[in-house]
């Protein structure tokens, strides 16, 4: 790659990131834009380097997942355990984002680009981030040929 130029790809938010190729210069009638390849794959790649590093997500690096997750700050803060501000704070960096809550966000991340689908954690995260006020009583469980299962109380 020697003699070609790599592009700066600040547009992600993260400062550290270069393209060495798939992007093309071009001339348009309001100056030089940048047209990259397949910016969903990139944006994937972005993610899978991120989740796989062993340092504590930066708050620029976990604004980019919850971006790439296409969720609020509400809602991710939901998801944690956590309010929105919180998750704000995080990618303010006006202090780092708790253990637990960064690998959570890695191991979501990683669940998410593995599915196409809604998956059974989505559902499950946004079931937990809904008011837990609320005293469900005793809980029956039945066991037959597939195994334990919980019984539904209409049926």
């Amino acid at each position: 790659m020697k003699g070609k130029e790599q592009y700066h790809y600040r547009e992600c938010g993260l400062e550290h990131v270069y393209l060495r190729n798939g992007f093309e210069r071009q001339d348009t009638k309001y100056g030089e834009a940048i047209k990259i390849h397949d910016i969903d794959g990139l944006h994937k790649a972005i993610g899978l380097y991120l989740i796989r590093q062993k340092k504590p997500l930066s708050g620029a690096e976990f604004r980019f997942l919850r971006h790439e997750l296409g969720v609020s700050q509400a809602t991710l803060g939901g998801w944690l355990g956590k309010s929105g501000q919180s998750v704000a704070r995080w990618e303010k960096s006006h202090n780092p984002a708790d253990s637990t809550a960064d690998r959570l966000l890695r191991v979501i991340y990683e669940l998410k680009i593995t599915t196409s689908k809604k998956s059974k954690i989505s559902r499950l995260l946004e079931e937990l981030a809904e008011d837990d006020s609320i005293d469900l009583g005793p809980v029956q469980f039945i066991e037959d040929e597939q195994g334990w299962q919980q019984v539904d109380e209409a049926a």
